[in-house]
């Protein structure tokens, strides 16, 4: 069964999970002509939040029936490694360590051919859901 996304600005960014499990998370996401910058470039910000919201799930993951886990960024550093203008981004992100308050990821953004767009590391505070 493939994991659902509640997220209204990924859903929005039209941001699919493919794979969610303790400590990974993989997403997909169709390039939009809406996704493009002035210059006709996938804007940066669209690959950063790619990057910030696979780091993040990788960390927040609570099995079917418990209680859901939420955090906060607390950095994001991407590094832009290739230009891409069309086709479909995927992304896979995991946890790389932390405690009970913060944890660590990292992860690779790829196109569909499998070159590396950018890469990407963010740590995260974990927060109650109130």
């Amino acid at each position: 069964m493939t994991p659902t996304i509640v997220n209204p600005f990924l859903q929005h960014m039209g941001i699919q999970i493919t794979k969610w499990s303790e400590g990974i998370a993989e997403f997909r996401m169709p390039i939009q002509t809406w996704h493009m910058n002035r210059a006709g470039a996938l804007q940066g910000g669209v690959v950063s939040t790619l990057v910030d919201a696979a780091c993040g799930y990788a960390g927040m993951y609570a099995p079917p029936g418990a209680p859901e886990i939420h955090g906060v960024t607390i950095t994001l550093n991407v590094n832009f490694v290739a230009g891409v203008k069309a086709g479909v981004l995927n992304v896979a992100a995991k946890k790389i360590g932390g405690g009970r308050k913060i944890f660590f990821s990292e992860a690779q953004v790829f196109d569909e051919n499998g070159t590396l767009i950018a890469s990407g590391q963010a740590s995260f505070k974990y927060r109650l859901n109130t």
